[in-house]
């Protein structure tokens, strides 16, 4: 398919820019706290253009946390690619520390989620739950098969008690050495706090 020379991704960059204005306002103001018109009126486009993108305000609120899960799932094919659990698990680590600025207004997204229609958070929290803990769920169950973890703790605990250590990563505000602190974080779970 040939894109014309005179209209080149025009539209998929405005809906960058509008999902990039959304979510600023977003985190802004919560979910009820913005309208379409402002969201219109923060990109610089008329409320008929926004509405040529996106049906309604929940289906730009949604359209920005499936972008999110987009995310998540690349880090976690990328990772899956790396060779053994430790490989893995630094390289997920390290780019989630890369894009902790995206990775909080994600977080930030999701707890509005709520005030999405019933039907439609219940799929996207079963997306999320396939995507992101079942990404997870099925590295550590590789690593389990390959002997790489203890065998008295289900893989599927062990990739909880990971999420739980790493998630202070990328909540609150930036740590002061992000790195220092994820190989630390890595080498806890991955090795224990006790001397060797």
């Amino acid at each position: 398919m040939t894109v014309s020379a005179s209209y080149p991704s025009a539209p998929d960059s405005t809906r960058i820019r509008i999902q990039q204005e959304a979510a600023r306002l977003f985190v802004a103001s919560g979910y009820h706290g913005v309208s379409m018109r402002e969201v219109a009126e923060a990109v610089g486009v008329t409320k008929p253009a926004l509405y040529h993108h996106y049906a309604d305000k929940e289906a730009l609120f949604l359209a920005m946390l499936d972008g999110a899960l987009a995310g998540l799932d690349r880090l976690v094919q990328h990772a899956g690619a790396q060779s053994g659990l430790h490989a893995q698990l630094n390289t997920l680590v390290g780019e989630l520390i890369a894009s902790a600025p995206e990775q909080r207004v994600g977080l930030q997204l999701a707890s509005e989620l709520r005030h999405v229609s019933p039907d439609r958070r219940a799929a996207f929290e079963a997306e999320y739950r396939r995507v992101w803990m079942g990404g997870l769920t099925d590295l550590f169950n590789a690593a389990a098969a390959r002997g790489e973890l203890r065998q008295d703790l289900p893989p599927s605990a062990l990739a909880r008690a990971f999420l739980a250590i790493i998630y202070p990563l990328v909540t609150g505000p930036r740590l002061p050495e992000p790195e220092e602190t994820a190989r630390a974080l890595l080498a806890v779970y991955l090795e224990g706090a006790t001397p060797r």
